[in-house]
């Protein structure tokens, strides 16, 4: 299936089947986020994976009782790093020049620019920066989720501080920003599974300067 196929057969399930999504799915669609483009190449966030059955009947209230946390076979909870760090920046740009073969000071200048722009800026700026990129790889792992015919529901609807505690995601310096629970549709259950997909119209959508 093409992506513009795949896209054309998703949609944000409401009823999911509670049928488990096999592993080497789930490792395909966490490697899409992965892989995913981010500003500089920093990859400010992280994909935190939930099957504990008990901890996403925890996770459901904190997300006004959406039935699809409970009943689907993996939650991914994407978080965004709460600030940007000198060690964390040094850290990126070590590995890529280490794992590229090249000196650790091949980048020094580009990067030394880098810490000066983005380590002057407020940490709330910095974290809704680190936001965005977390959207990127948001995004890409519902398109492949898509192409692998798994279906996956976008959330924002849930209270970050409380999931943030229960998780203790602020000792690991993130803010929790989307949820994307998998699984697979019940289409018998599913008011919207046979519903057309309605779009924009391409002409009010695309606006062109030629």
């Amino acid at each position: 299936m093409s992506l513009i196929d795949a896209l054309k057969w998703r949609y944000a399930v409401k009823k999911m089947n509670g049928q488990p999504v096999p592993q080497d799915k789930v490792d395909k669609i966490i490697e899409a986020a992965l892989l995913a483009p981010t500003s500089s190449g920093l990859q400010p966030f992280r994909v935190i994976v939930v099957t504990n059955q008990e901890l996403k009947e925890k996770i459901a209230p904190i997300a006004f009782n959406q039935q699809q946390i409970i009943d689907s076979s993996h939650l991914l909870i994407f978080a965004a790093q709460e600030n940007y760090t000198e060690e964390g920046i040094d850290k990126v740009f070590d590995r890529m020049n280490t794992e590229r073969g090249l000196p650790l000071d091949t980048t020094d200048a580009y990067k030394n620019q880098l810490k000066g722009m983005i380590l002057a800026k407020p940490a709330e700026e910095n974290f809704h920066h680190a936001a965005k990129q977390a959207y990127i790889g948001f995004g890409i792992a519902i398109a492949e989720a898509a192409v692998l015919e798994v279906d996956a529901t976008p959330m924002e609807g849930f209270n970050g501080p409380a999931l943030d505690e229960l998780l203790g995601l602020d000792k690991k310096g993130l803010r929790s920003v989307t949820l994307l629970p998998l699984g697979y549709r019940d289409e018998q259950g599913d008011w919207l599974a046979n519903l057309k997909k309605v779009r924009t119209p391409l002409n009010e959508f695309l606006i062109e300067y030629k």
